[in-house]
């Protein structure tokens, strides 16, 4: 849709390069953000995120070039080409193998890392995606007539131009950014270590099943395509996951008693300032209170009050 954004001197800034960078960003960034709240070791997720980055790109490339195999046996200089052709399934299990190693060798727990990174990775696809719309690659198949949602693109994208497609890149978007919010949300509420990176593994595998269905990838498995028939295998994994999580019953990820502590001070703070304006009003309405009288005051008072009136006629007590 829009390839090239803009232009800084010779440096051209691509739609679907700066996409891939937001998404990475962004991705760590909330990953690091959370691991604060949770007593995670934030240097050392930075750094399983940065090994599962590079690894991911990797494996995302090679799995590309597993699906285009035939054309770069006649064509080898296709391995020369860098720059686009990745494949999200190569960089997941790259992305995901490699840190795993590392948090191995440095003696860390694995689970309640790839917990708390689950829905970052989510929120990075979903720029990701957005990436894919501006540069027309995984393009969908023709929509109906008149569709409204259909997309049609230019000739200088990689979609088929000219046609309604079904906008597969920004369906997927949707779908990763909710699946984002929704990991996000079900991290304080699992009972189990695991359960969260393992929701992932399942509910993405079922929806990128289910879209490849209206998208224009080769029939490389039978009747499926390369990343339906990976998807059978990532939603086994995610289900053998679950079961065994369930089994071990390792307590899940739960904020820090510091985070919690800041979260049950806010509330407080603000009805204490919301009761402030209250007293104040209350004291203003209140009455003028009468002086104290002191105890000589007062002994007076009972005194002429208990005195005897005075006769009204001398003469009269006289006779």
């Amino acid at each position: 849709m829009l390839r090239e954004l803009f232009h800084i001197g010779p440096v051209t800034v691509y739609g679907y390069g700066l996409m891939i960078a937001i998404g990475v960003i962004s991705c760590v960034l909330v990953a690091m953000k959370r691991a604060k709240g949770y007593g995670v070791n934030p240097d050392i997720l930075f750094n399983a995120a940065f090994i599962g980055i590079i690894s991911g790109i990797i494996g995302a490339k090679l799995m590309y070039w597993i699906t285009i195999l035939p054309e770069i046996i006649e064509n080898p200089k296709l391995l020369l080409d860098l720059t686009g052709g990745f494949v999200v399934y190569g960089g997941l299990v790259t992305g995901i193998l490699a840190p795993v190693i590392y948090l191995r060798i440095k003696k860390e727990s694995v689970l309640d890392k790839l917990d708390l990174a689950a829905a970052s990775i989510a929120l990075g696809q979903g720029f990701g995606r957005i990436g894919c719309f501006l540069a027309g690659c995984c393009y969908g198949k023709i929509a109906p007539d008149g569709a409204w949602y259909a997309v049609t693109f230019p000739a200088s994208s990689e979609a088929i131009p000219g046609v309604g497609l079904y906008p597969t890149q920004l369906m997927s978007a949707a779908f990763d950014f909710l699946l984002f919010f929704f990991l996000w949300f079900m991290t304080d509420r699992v009972r189990f270590r695991g359960v969260i990176l393992s929701l992932y593994m399942m509910i993405y595998s079922v929806a990128r099943f289910f879209i490849e269905f209206i998208r224009t990838e080769p029939k490389t498995v039978g009747p499926f395509t390369t990343a339906q028939f990976t998807a059978f295998f990532i939603f086994a994994a995610g289900v053998i996951l679950f079961i065994v999580m369930h089994k071990l019953a390792l307590p899940p990820l739960r904020k820090s008693s510091e985070e919690k502590a800041d979260e049950e001070e806010e509330p407080e703070e603000k009805e204490a300032a919301e009761e402030k304006p209250e007293e104040k009003e209350s004291a203003d309405e209140t009455p003028e209170e009468e002086p104290v009288k002191t105890e000589e005051e007062s002994t007076e008072e009972e005194t002429e009050e208990k005195s005897p009136e005075p006769a009204e006629n001398t003469e009269n007590s006289e006779e």
